[in-house]
């Protein structure tokens, strides 16, 4: 294996965020689209658990979380511009710490705000308050910045943002009337960026035997369309 191995799954935002910092860092690798129902058996093989993304390195180690191959980007290029409030000792412990509290309580409230119908212990809207203070806090970085460490993005946002993005597409409506001002430009702003554009295109799903998919080049191609 000469080139790393992705497995991924193009809704999922674990594997939105994972695939947005391979392409920061410029990482070619191969890409396996998966459909979750139906797992490839090497996928299962590599990580028994069978979540995407999964990256198959070609020293043999696996990376199955997406924090992880965030971290081995940065470790593999030099993307300062990308990765400095995780580097720098004065905004490391808060960069990390927005993406713990979104990896935890908000993807937790966040889940049952959108499947609802799973958790009928409460309302809907119930969940979707428990989500707020997260939110507020985004919201409170925003009214200072059009991104969450400054006037430029950074990988904290390419965590953060896929999951904000799927919670506004619970009720969009709602959420754009809210007072979510800073919150909304910033997801328009990702949204409609050229580095999400250039992850998000369609693919079937891989088997076995298939021609090798270029996660790059094929990156490259949907940004320019």
């Amino acid at each position: 294996m000469k080139l790393p191995i992705l497995y991924s799954f193009r809704r999922c935002p674990y594997a939105m965020r994972a695939r947005m910092a391979l392409v920061i860092a410029n990482i070619e690798c191969e890409l396996r689209e998966v459909v979750l129902r139906s797992k490839p058996p090497s996928m299962l093989e590599a990580s028994p658990k069978g979540t995407v993304p999964i990256l198959l390195l070609p020293d043999g180690r696996v990376l199955d979380e997406s924090m992880d191959i965030i971290d081995w980007t940065m470790e593999r290029s030099n993307i300062r511009r990308w990765s400095w409030p995780l580097q720098d000792p004065t905004t490391r412990a808060p960069a990390y710490g927005l993406i713990t509290e979104n990896d935890g309580p908000f993807k937790f409230a966040l889940d049952r705000y959108k499947y609802a119908d799973r958790y009928p212990e409460q309302d809907a809207t119930l969940y979707r308050g428990l989500t707020e203070p997260f939110l507020d806090k985004l919201e409170l970085r925003l009214t200072h910045s059009p991104y969450l460490f400054g006037d430029d993005p950074s990988l904290v946002d390419v965590a953060i943002f896929p999951f904000v993005r799927q919670f506004a597409r619970v009720d969009l409506d709602w959420f754009e009337s809210t007072d979510y001002n800073g919150l909304q430009r910033w997801l328009k702003a990702l949204e409609e960026g050229q580095l999400f554009r250039s992850i998000m295109r369609k693919h079937d799903a891989w088997r076995s035997g298939d021609s090798v998919t270029y996660f790059l080049e094929d990156a490259a191609a949907q940004e320019a369309v």
